[in-house]
């Protein structure tokens, strides 16, 4: 066992998320994998684990906690121009070629990312939410690594964080399951979902099954959560204007009203291969979403090279209700009534019910790092 193994061991403590089996193994129900894990193996996840029968997952630490805009998780439905202490500890239940948060997520899988023992702090659910009151954070997000396999820890931190009034947020694979999904419903009012691809094949690929984040779309809809979906676009992997079609076409048959996130690919970590996304295939991207019937498409990570696909605007009458460069906010003129200002509209999302306190023209960068 490595010493990364043996620390991680020893930042845990029983699960919740999980059903005892025969034999002394257990059914873990924290993502949709359902690993089987028998006395002293682990999950696919690799950081939870049966201990006499029981299962022991992460816990009483981070690997990164830190100050963001909401834009950047992405979220631009819910509260924008606030801040997001996001949180992250260790492991992940893909295993994602291009994962730009690698050393976090493929911990115990890839040797390389040993070096992330070097990130691990230890803190308790009070003091996270201590930072994000002393740093004027409204929202708290878990993100960085797969967030599903570590919802034991982030339900400790929502409670003590919707005590003081603030929303709580996932940035998730999707890979969830109904148990999941019940469980975080009561503290989270958002869920950024990935929608890698429409391909069962490419999905597998990365470790996952596609019916899972289909399923979890609807559900996490279906809860009440306000929904973003993101795809990331990468050439020759899942950017056929027929597989972005098919995309658009099913999140919009959940609600046309899910903000549908395309973003561009750069090479990062095993997948160095494909040429970064272009801003054409992106603006095609973007459109085609609009062609599937959705009323909100954002082109990301290439700032003001993507027409109006940056900002918010009506669909009943095309005004613009947000205007966006990259993670600032520039213009907010969303009513306190969650309305456009011009026909009444009702625009879905989390706004804020003082839009003259709308931060505008912020820097758009992480606002403080703890860790």
């Amino acid at each position: 066992m490595s010493n990364l193994a043996q620390v991680l061991d020893q930042l845990t403590k029983e699960g919740e998320l999980y059903e005892p089996a025969e034999e002394g193994a257990v059914r873990c129900t924290a993502c949709g994998h359902r690993c089987l894990i028998r006395e002293g193996r682990r999950g696919i996840c690799q950081v939870r684990f049966n201990k006499n029968g029981k299962i022991q997952v992460p816990w009483g630490y981070v690997a990164a906690l830190q100050i963001d805009p909401i834009e950047k998780k992405p979220f631009f439905h819910i509260l924008p121009g606030e801040d997001a202490l996001t949180f992250g500890m260790l492991g992940c239940d893909f295993h994602c070629a291009y994962c730009q948060n690698w050393l976090s997520s493929q911990t115990l899988r890839d040797p390389a990312s040993d070096i992330s023992i070097n990130y691990i702090q230890r803190i308790s659910p009070e003091q996270i939410v201590s930072h994000a009151v002393r740093s004027g954070a409204q929202i708290i997000a878990s993100s960085y690594n797969e967030p599903l396999i570590t919802s034991e820890w982030a339900v400790s931190i929502f409670k003590h964080a919707r005590e003081q009034g603030m929303k709580c947020v996932y940035v998730s694979n999707g890979n969830a399951t109904p148990e999941v999904l019940n469980y975080l419903q009561p503290y989270l009012v958002g869920y950024k979902i990935d929608l890698k691809s429409m391909q069962d094949r490419q999905y597998r690929k990365l470790g996952g099954v596609l019916n899972n984040v289909l399923d979890s779309i609807r559900l996490a809809k279906e809860l009440g959560l306000f929904v973003e979906v993101v795809t990331l676009v990468v050439p020759g992997f899942n950017d056929s204007t027929e597989e972005l079609l098919d995309a658009g076409k099913f999140i919009a048959s959940v609600s046309p009203d899910i903000p549908w996130h395309v973003t561009a690919f750069h090479p990062d970590y095993r997948m160095v291969d494909p040429p970064a996304t272009s801003v054409a295939t992106m603006v095609r991207a973007a459109e085609i979403g609009i062609e599937a019937g959705l009323n909100y498409v954002y082109a990301g990570n290439i700032p003001g090279r993507t027409k109006e696909y940056e900002h918010t605007s009506c669909p009943h009458c095309g005004t613009y209700l947000i205007e966006r460069y990259s993670y600032v906010i520039r213009s907010y003129r969303i009513t306190a009534e969650g309305t456009c200002p011009k026909c009444g509209t009702e625009i879905p999302g989390i706004w804020t019910d003082k839009p003259e306190r709308v931060q505008i023209g912020g820097l758009g960068a992480p606002r403080g790092v703890y860790w």
